[in-house]
């Protein structure tokens, strides 16, 4: 029996969802639900769409949760916001949340640039957010990690795919065994359609800036070997400042796209942690 081709696992997917567009910039902004219940937001990284969240978004529905997951501005089918700054698109995602009548305050999970863009919108919109987590983002100020990229452009065939790899194991996961087929498509497929710099939208402390202005719970979820975001740096310090009582979970064996690389972990623990009541607030 072969395995699945990624393009089929993808679009098998796509297929299931509910499809909607709001505006955004020029264009529109592109939105996919799944599943029926308390609504959960998911954002997703830099040079990523929806898809970042394909082994995350079933686990999420059969919890009882209806899923969100839209292509952020700039990147898959969306187009950039009005302008290319944290604000900005945190206003697009906050206007289509009201448009889509999306039930409001809500859980907001972010990954990596994500996470970013999910502080911005709950500091600038504090009545749509009640639950922020954030997933191995940068902008806190820390030290880089040791990234390793090998330049994609114009290779072909064996060359493209091995770069394409390396560059998967230089920036988003941990063990070579993941980055599989499924996850080089999806570098691919994505990495072709960004149009947005991201750098100068996170680092170094954008999301330190956020924070301040966050009424929302905050959570956070890390995967152990995270290279672009270490927990070495002291991200966990960092965040504590801000909210001293948040929950940050360490995902075993996992690089800095956790939700792919381990995600019965990281389903597990953020199944868990959206089922549990809101602290009360010091």
């Amino acid at each position: 029996m072969t395995d699945p081709d990624p393009a089929d696992l993808v679009a098998d997917l796509d297929a299931r969802a509910r499809r909607f567009e709001t505006p955004c910039g020029a264009g529109r902004l592109v939105w996919r639900a799944w599943g029926s219940g308390p609504p959960v937001l998911l954002a997703h990284g830099s040079h990523g769409a929806w898809s970042h969240w394909i082994r995350n978004i079933e686990a999420l529905a059969a919890a009882g949760r209806t899923v969100w997951a839209p292509d952020l501005p700039g990147y898959g089918e969306s187009a950039n916001a009005e302008r290319d700054d944290p604000a900005a698109i945190a206003d697009a995602l906050a206007s289509g949340l009201r448009q889509l009548g999306i039930g409001t305050p809500l859980d907001v999970v972010g990954f990596s640039f994500g996470g970013v863009m999910s502080a911005w919108l709950a500091a600038r919109r504090p009545a749509l957010v009640r639950r922020l987590v954030i997933a191995g983002s940068g902008g806190l100020g820390t030290p880089v990690g040791d990234i390793a990229l090998t330049r994609v452009r114009g290779l072909e065939g064996e060359a493209r795919r091995a770069a394409l790899k390396a560059n998967l194991l230089g920036l988003m996961l941990h063990a070579a065994d993941s980055a599989d087929d499924l996850a080089l498509h999806l570098q691919a497929t994505n990495g072709r359609l960004a149009r947005l710099d991201p750098a100068p939208l996170v680092l170094p402390d954008r999301l330190v800036e956020a924070l301040p202005q966050i009424h929302a719970q905050i959570d956070a979820i890390w995967g152990e070997h995270d290279r672009p975001h270490p927990i070495a740096a002291g991200q966990e310090a960092v965040l504590r400042r801000f909210e001293p009582d948040l929950e940050f979970h360490v995902i075993p064996a996992a690089g800095h796209w956790a939700m792919y690389e381990q995600p019965g972990a990281f389903n597990q623990v953020l199944v868990e942690m959206l089922a549990r009541p809101l602290r009360p607030k010091r």
